[in-house]
């Protein structure tokens, strides 16, 4: 029996294992199905390659953040999700510089106000998933849309491109958002977010579903081209470079396409595709016919980091005939989409005929020797070393060339021995030397700085390009002359454009490799002599903020890259802090503030500290009449200082001094109308002086602090009630003659607070209390009101309301009433009381 019982458990195993085997092939069938046919959304085929959740974050007026997205090469989609507190209708809004915005750019962050004249990349409509895509090169743009209370995207690898993406939430733009400034306040908004990106399961099938496959074309260095091939044309100028390449042999349906990627990984000079052998195999039923493919257009469509579709391409021909040819290929990832159109009449498919063309791919990379360039690899190539400079700035370097040419010892080199003497091609006088140099993918947040000097007038042009070698006609930035120029670009500025000296500055430069291309004369015999020094650095603030601010650092939302920004004093602002926003004089403002009566106002204001001072004079109240006068002093000192007139100390110190001396003056006046002693007093002012000087060193500007100082001052005067009252009545006795005697203690109580009562009312003028704290609410509203543009309004009224309430709660306090005087008598005080009387009758009577 244990026999058939083990033979039967066999048998339905085994029934088992083919079920689930034929159910597994059903499954992938159809999933296979699925992912052919490309019906499906693609999830099956997709798996989530990295998932960031952003928690809240506040962001109070003209304050920025930058979050970072690493798309990977077989990335599939990326859905961004993000909500916030802002609701802006794009038909009624405010200045553009207060409207909070969402800024993105490729491989570096954005800086949307580089200058001051225009918002060149704002576009004033809702951001969408057709805001992403085309020919445009958001490396060296950026745009930007108003801020959503939701924002849902979902952009596909047709759309973007791999690489790292920056986006930036600015709550403010324009030049104050980098200026100090005492008051900061305004509309803050929240923001939260998801950002997931997918990718992929296998690398060799991309696209938006995943269902696209893609053929890696390596790139042989001892590939040799057929005759019939590249290598046989007559259009091949490069004759001293060196070719890598390849064939491939395919065929593909006349309504197919096949999608194929090629590495460019090192600075080339053309990359070239073409088809050979080309054919058209026709069959009907089982009969089949085969012509050659002159009549037929074999489209081939190339495009940088990202699959090409017919409408959306970088370089496209028809390589059936003159090769497709690329000059000055970038870095990276190329991918190339063959497809047939436009059959010719002799090989149209009739009904129930089939056709499938056949060809031949083949490609070539060519590159010049390690240190030549250009079409006929005559020009000089320089690849720049790295020497991290010995000055405190963060990651701050210079390039110098790796040559026995130049000397190394000094950031600046001649460029004399360096400059080539061909013409490279060029049927003119100039030609080219070229600079490579690499910038580390985490200080995306530095700024190129290029210089050239000399004695005599600068002949020569600079031209910038990433990824790839620069051209006349292919350049991400150039400089001819002061007038010929990218100056105005979105990530390109110029300092100085004479006739003797270019200085400029490649703003936020994405991380990778960089080329310079100086295009200048051909030396000869008769060349001058005069010698000209270029420098080329990365440096983390430009100008090193123009000497009118600090260099600060830090990192984006997910701590992968470090950024640069300049932290202006109170009289510029800008990126880079060379914009004044407070003339010379001091006097007038040049933005927002605008009059002198303005600045006036807001010193003058303080003269209001005169009367709690002469109040507190008048009344011998020495330590508050010194603490009412300083506070006027120090605040009228401060905002001498932050409009620009005078500063006799340093900014943060005035501005210390001016919230916490003013912190004090409230609370102080709150201590003193509690009746209590000086020892008590002394105690109460210690603890709060440290308090109060945490509050103005921390965060003295926080709306939150005029609630929290009324509490303090508050707590302060029921403290000094405490005290005062264990004081003079200790007279209380909780002893066990309390339970024996429990109604005549009560009527005791009773009438202590009666009388209690009567003389608190005694000892205020509730008139001035009540004026004290309608000042006191004027004083807070001001506060709450204070914005950027009318801060200079509610400022002055917050001084005069502040120290006026001081003053009517001085005035309030009456003469002190002893509450003692006033107490019920006890038992025990009366036969004390007699027992006294009837011994002095004692002693008189002897």
């Amino acid at each position: 029996m244990f026999l058939i019982l083990g033979h039967s458990c066999s048998n339905l195993f085994l029934v088992v294992v083919v079920l689930s085997a034929t159910c597994f092939c059903s499954c992938w069938v159809l999933y296979g199905e699925q992912v052919q046919g490309g019906g499906g959304d693609g999830q099956h085929n997709t798996v989530t390659r990295s998932s960031f959740i952003y928690t809240t974050t506040v962001l109070r007026p003209y304050q920025w953040r930058y979050i970072s997205v690493d798309l990977p090469l077989w990335f599939s989609s990326v859905t961004i999700a993000l909500e916030s507190s802002v609701g802006i209708d794009l038909k009624r809004f405010g200045k553009v510089s207060t409207l909070p915005m969402l800024c993105f750019r490729e491989g570096s962050p954005p800086v949307p106000d580089v200058y001051n004249t225009s918002f060149t990349g704002l576009v004033l409509d809702y951001i969408s998933n057709s805001s992403f895509g085309g020919s445009e090169d958001l490396q060296i743009v950026e745009k930007c849309y108003p801020m959503q209370k939701t924002i849902s995207l979902m952009l596909t690898n047709e759309q973007i491109r791999p690489g790292i993406w920056y986006f930036g939430l600015f709550n403010g733009i324009g030049p104050i958002r980098t200026q100090s400034k005492m008051i900061n306040r305004g509309r803050s908004y929240s923001f939260s977010g998801n950002i997931t990106v997918e990718g992929c399961r296998n690398s060799a099938v991309l696209g938006k579903f995943c269902n696209q496959t893609v053929s890696l074309l390596s790139c042989l260095d001892t590939y040799i081209s057929p005759e019939s091939g590249i290598g046989s044309q007559s259009y091949k100028t490069a004759v001293n470079a060196t070719p890598c390449g390849g064939t491939e042999n395919s065929c593909l349906d006349v309504a197919g396409s096949k999608v194929y990627s090629l590495d460019v990984v090192s600075i080339a000079e053309e990359l070239i595709i073409t088809a050979l052998n080309v054919t058209s195999t026709q069959s009907q039923h089982s009969n089949g016919t085969i012509s050659r493919g002159s009549g037929i257009t074999l489209m081939c469509y190339v495009r940088h980091g990202a699959i090409p579709l017919p409408q959306l391409y970088d370089y496209s021909a028809d390589i059936n005939g003159p090769p497709l040819v690329i000059p000055l290929p970038r870095l990276g990832r190329w991918y190339i989409r063959i497809q047939p159109a436009n059959l010719s009449e002799s090989t149209v498919v009739i009904q129930e005929m089939s056709t499938a063309i056949c060809y031949s791919l083949e490609w070539q990379v060519l590159q010049c020797p390690a240190d030549k360039a250009g079409l006929n690899c005559t020009t000089a190539k320089y690849t720049l070393q790295t020497f991290l400079k010995k000055s405190p700035s963060v990651f701050a370097s210079d390039y110098l060339p790796i040559s026995g040419k130049v000397s190394s010892d000094s950031a600046n080199f001649p460029l004399g021995p360096l400059l080539s003497n061909s013409s490279g091609g060029e049927m003119t006088n100039y030609t080219w030397t070229f600079f490579l140099l690499d910038i580390p993918d985490g200080a995306a947040g530095g700024n190129i700085h290029v210089r050239l000097t000399s004695e005599a007038k600068i002949s020569g042009e600079i031209y910038a390009r990433y990824g790839g070698f620069p051209s006349l006609s292919n350049w991400d930035y150039f400089y001819a002359n002061s007038t010929s120029n990218s100056n105005g670009s979105m990530f390109f500025k110029i300092y100085d454009a004479s006739d003797k000296s270019v200085s400029f500055y490649i703003i936020y430069a994405r991380g990778g490799t960089w080329c310079l291309g100086l295009r200048h004369p051909i030396l000869n015999g008769h060349s001058s002599t005069t010698e000209t020094i270029m420098s080329i650095s990365l440096e983390r603030c430009p100008e090193t903020c123009s000497s009118h601010g600090q260099c600060k650092h830090e990192l984006d939302a997910n701590g992968l890259t470090l950024y640069s920004f300049c932290d202006c004093n109170r009289r510029y602002g800008g990126f880079d802090c060379s914009i004044e926003l407070v003339s010379s004089s001091g006097r007038v403002l040049k933005t927002h503030v605008g009059h002198m009566w303005q600045s006036i106002s807001l010193i003058a204001s303080n003269a209001a500290a005169l009367l709690p001072a002469y109040w507190a004079l008048r009344h011998k109240a020495f330590a508050e009449w010194v603490l009412y006068t300083s506070s006027g002093i120090s605040s009228g000192l401060y905002h001498a200082c932050d409009v620009g007139t005078w500063c006799p100390l340093t900014f943060h110190v005035l501005q210390f001094m001016d919230f916490w001396l003013s912190f004090m003056a409230v609370v102080s006046t709150f201590v003193y109308l509690a009746a209590i002693d000086e020892v008590s007093k002394r105690t109460i002012h210690t603890v709060v002086a440290i308090v109060t000087a945490l509050m103005a060193e921390s965060g003295p500007t926080r709306s939150s602090n005029i609630i929290l100082v009324v509490a303090i001052g508050t707590l302060g005067l029921v403290i000094g009630f405490l005290i005062e009252f264990f004081t003079h009545h200790r007279w209380i006795s909780f002893s066990a003659e309390l339970c024996l005697n429990m109604l005549n203690r009560w009527q005791t109580v009773k009438a202590w607070i009666h009388n209690f009562i009567r003389s608190l009312l005694k000892r205020f003028r509730w008139g001035f209390i009540l004026a004290g704290f309608i000042a006191l609410a004027m004083a807070a509203i001001s506060w709450r009101l204070e914005t950027s543009q009318t801060y200079w309004i509610w400022h002055s009224l917050w001084h005069v309301s502040i120290y006026t309430s001081s003053f009517l709660f001085l005035c309030s306090k009456a003469a002190a009433v002893n509450c003692e005087n006033e107490q019920p008598r006890s038992e025990n005080y009366e036969l004390a009381r007699q027992n006294s009387f009837t011994g002095s009758n004692e002693r008189d009577g002897r």
